[in-house]
């Protein structure tokens, strides 16, 4: 099966948010790199250890656009909501090579209003 990046990142995304750890660590590279405000290039084994545990902390995380940007780039937009009831919008840069995510770099966005339809592009 030829799987499309934007396929592999939306799998992982699912992956993440059902906490299937055996289904998301053949999705990433062995030289995978994760870097967040939080996180400044860490691995694949600091991200499954630091990271992916983390989906009990919201309620709900919903992908609003997965795009691919040409080549090996897809950029995934999301909102989530905290269990504290706080709602956010982040963008991940997802670089996909060979089917294996390779490196995610994480663009926290600010706090959001109520739940809403997703914007459209112009």
């Amino acid at each position: 099966m030829n799987r499309t990046p934007a396929s592999i990142v939306e799998a992982a995304f699912r992956c993440y948010r059902s906490q299937d750890r055996d289904a998301a660590v053949p999705l990433y590279a062995e030289d995978f790199t994760f870097t967040s405000p939080q996180d400044d290039r860490i691995d694949k084994e600091a991200f499954f250890r630091r990271c992916f545990p983390t989906a009990d902390r919201f309620t709900e995380q919903r992908l609003l656009r997965v795009t691919p940007a040409g080549g090996e780039l897809v950029f995934a937009y999301y909102e989530y909501e905290l269990t504290t009831g706080d709602r956010y919008r982040n963008v991940e840069a997802i670089t996909v090579r060979d089917g294996l995510i390779r490196e995610v770099q994480v663009f926290f966005g600010g706090r959001q209003p109520a739940p809403g339809p997703p914007p459209t592009a112009p």
